[in-house]
């Protein structure tokens, strides 16, 4: 149980319940407030694979919106072959990824090295 104090109504309330959760809002907010005010949630993010091809790197990158993210998330896994086994994604119907609103959050990987992990 991890007790706050709400910045808006100074009401104490569990910041790690089911219904916090569900509903969103910043850790110091209250759901009630959130649910009635309409304050502002989290930003969506989503983790994906670098798309230099190799397999230790990922990229997060942010979202204005949760449409824009399943957008995005839907369009990279069929793009990249997510869940296709060892057929070709291709020529199987890729989505095209203009027009999708999001910025780079940050990057880990081997950044600029071979896959024997030399430069």
């Amino acid at each position: 149980m991890l007790n706050k104090t709400c910045i808006h109504c100074e009401v104490s309330f569990d910041a790690s319940s089911r219904r916090k959760r569900d509903i969103g809002g910043k850790i110091n907010e209250c759901p009630d407030c959130v649910e009635e005010f309409g304050l502002e949630t989290a930003v969506p993010y989503a983790g994906v694979q670098a798309g230099d091809g190799k397999g230790v790197g990922c990229t997060i990158v942010a979202f204005n919106t949760e449409k824009d993210r399943e957008q995005y998330v839907k369009a990279w896994r069929a793009n990249s072959g997510q869940n296709v086994g060892k057929s070709c994604q291709i020529g199987s119907g890729t989505i095209a990824m203009t027009g999708m609103k999001f910025r780079k959050v940050g990057e880990s990987g081997s950044i600029g090295t071979n896959h024997k992990g030399r430069m």
